[in-house]
């Protein structure tokens, strides 16, 4: 679907960029052709700044996705979803971040989530990166408890798994 939505765009690289930044941060674009993130607006000068284009790319951006039928109904339904990773070392949680080999093999979260909860750790939050929306998708991991060294080792002996991170 990523794939698709950047060719819409592809004779515009700053129009992408602006496509990318909407993805990644989860904002909406309204009936108006404003960026928002939930009932909160932000202003297209904010959004060029960010990516660092000019104001009327982000215009011009959010006058197509209201054009197009199918950028309208995904654009229109995106939300942000709130990320405990930042705020893991302030609430004492922590991070384990698996790098996988292979983004789109069948059961990734299943096992590791096992694995943590096989061993008595709690999760909080998982977030799970798409590979249509990044090159090196990652999959967090948010624990009330630190992952001991000998599960970690059972993780990262895992076939799928290419590096993993503690925060």
């Amino acid at each position: 679907m990523f794939d698709e939505i950047m060719q819409k765009f592809e004779g515009s690289p700053s129009q992408q960029a602006v496509i990318r930044l909407l993805l990644e941060r989860g904002f909406s674009v309204n009936d108006e052709g404003r960026v928002v993130s939930g009932s909160i607006e932000i202003p297209n000068t904010q959004i060029a700044r960010e990516i660092d284009v000019d104001r009327r790319v982000v215009d011009s951006t959010t006058d197509a996705i209201l054009a197009d039928e199918q950028l309208r109904r995904i654009f229109q339904n995106i939300s942000s979803i709130p990320s405990l990773m930042d705020l893991a070392p302030v609430l004492d949680l922590h991070v384990l971040t698996v790098e996988v080999s292979d983004a789109d093999r069948p059961g990734i979260v299943a096992k590791v989530t096992t694995l943590l909860a096989d061993s008595d750790i709690s999760i909080r939050q998982t977030i799970s990166e798409d590979p249509e929306f990044t090159d090196e998708p990652r999959l967090y991991v948010v624990t009330d408890a630190e992952v001991p060294g000998d599960l970690l080792n059972e993780l990262k002996n895992l076939d799928f798994v290419r590096k993993i991170e503690l925060q």
